[in-house]
């Protein structure tokens, strides 16, 4: 009787560890479908765009395709040794939730490697240069992927935006402007800066890449209180339970899509080499500029030149007000260089004829009677107020008879 109750209770005890796996298991698999959705609409909205749908829906031709069956032989033994072989400072766990969404990624990513690929090219060396110059590990550009699909004019539901996904106060917080007429969150290189300044910061926090990476997900302050409700643990695996859900997958996803960006050939995908559909270089603007402008002098197509600068909201550049750049195809840079100045003259009088009035989306701007107002605020200096608002330096003095460059908190100017 009494070896009847131990066998009992061993498999009890048996039963019940496969339950809580399997409920692991569910769990993984469920948060990697929310993570492989939020590729996959990031990477159709890609689809859509200007220079894919000439391009690639032609040429898109991946000829094999990822087997389930075939990734479930392969042992974790493997799966863990080609991670540590990556030579990564961030840490490549292996554990079986990491594996879901290895397999899923395989999955979704099978046929849409080609694409990705070619986006790849077009960023990674940049994203690579700005990391390295801020001291975050290269290897973080493969947050971009669970972000955007590599996608700059992905928006989030949340209202995230860009390839590194900002959300509107962080990105105001890190530099890059959003107004009526500016997103800078689209910008790749403006972006990307923001986004290594902001992992830099989260590290110095925490010491730890990968809960700074956690934190860009759902912020500081969730991850602190999952340490707190871990007994004072810091170790990602270790508040894991205590982490909100999304972010439970956000780093198996980036474990995931780094795996599959490397090792994909060890799974059987042969994706098409894709060339980018457009060579680009830029060029920095000495006065306003309009998109339209641009297109007739030049002869590029101005949906072209739109997708090429997704952070100019309404195809207008307000280059007088600051330092900014036009992304152009390499072929049509002698075209412009030649007629800049019919652009500017062009543009000068569209303005006069209808003024493009940029205000803040969100801030301290009021009307009065028929002036606009605007209060000046802690950080703010004329050159940044005026680049808000589109006009001069020289003007805004004028308007407030102001001799220099002095203001203060709480000031009224006139805009």
């Amino acid at each position: 009787m009494k070896h009847s109750l131990i066998g009992f209770a061993v498999l009890l005890t048996a039963m019940i560890y496969t339950v809580l796996a399997f409920g692991q298991h569910v769990d993984a698999a469920s948060d990697a479908e929310v993570m492989a959705a939020r590729y996959s609409s990031s990477y159709d909205s890609l689809l859509n765009s200007y220079y894919m749908r000439r391009y690639a829906h032609h040429t898109l031709r991946s000829s094999s395709t990822f087997a389930v069956e075939d990734f479930d032989e392969v042992p974790d033994s493997v799966i863990e040794r080609r991670l540590s072989e990556m030579h990564t400072v961030v840490p490549m766990t292996m554990n079986s939730v990491v594996r879901a969404h290895i397999r899923l990624y395989l999955r979704i990513m099978s046929r849409r490697l080609d694409l990705t690929l070619m986006q790849q090219e077009r960023y990674f060396p940049m994203f690579e240069q700005t990391l390295d110059r801020f001291g975050v590990p290269e290897e973080v550009k493969y947050l971009t992927i669970v972000e955007s699909a590599l996608n700059p004019q992905a928006t989030s539901r949340a209202g995230a935006a860009g390839l590194w996904q900002f959300m509107y106060g962080t990105g105001k917080l890190y530099d890059l402007e959003v107004n009526s007429v500016l997103d800078e969150r689209r910008d790749a290189e403006k972006s990307t800066v923001a986004a290594a300044r902001f992992l830099k910061d989260l590290h110095d926090i925490f010491g730890d890449w990968t809960l700074a990476m956690a934190a860009y997900n759902c912020g500081p302050g969730n991850v602190k209180k999952a340490i707190a409700r871990s007994g004072g643990k810091t170790g990602f695996w270790e508040i894991y339970n205590n982490l909100p859900r999304e972010t439970r997958g956000y780093i198996p996803a980036y474990i995931a899509a780094a795996y599959v960006m490397t090792y994909y050939e060890e799974h059987g995908l042969r994706p098409t080499r894709l060339e980018l559909p457009v060579r680009t270089d830029t060029v920095m603007l000495a006065r306003d500029a309009m998109l339209c402008h641009v297109a007739e002098v030049t002869g590029v197509d101005q949906e072209a030149l739109r997708e090429l600068n997704p952070q100019y909201r309404v195809g207008f550049i307000p280059a007088s007000t600051g330092l900014y750049s036009l992304m152009l195809p390499t072929s049509a840079l002698d075209a412009f260089i030649a007629g800049q100045d019919s652009i500017y003259a062009l543009t000068a009088d569209s303005l006069q004829r209808r003024p493009v009035r940029i205000e803040p989306s969100r801030g301290g701007s009021t009307s009065q009677g028929s002036g606009h107002y605007y209060t000046v605020r802690k950080g703010d200096t004329l050159s940044k107020i005026a680049a808000k608002h589109g006009v001069s330096v020289a003007t805004l003095k004028k308007r407030n008879g102001l001799k220099n460059d002095n203001i203060h908190v709480g000031q009224k100017l006139k805009i």
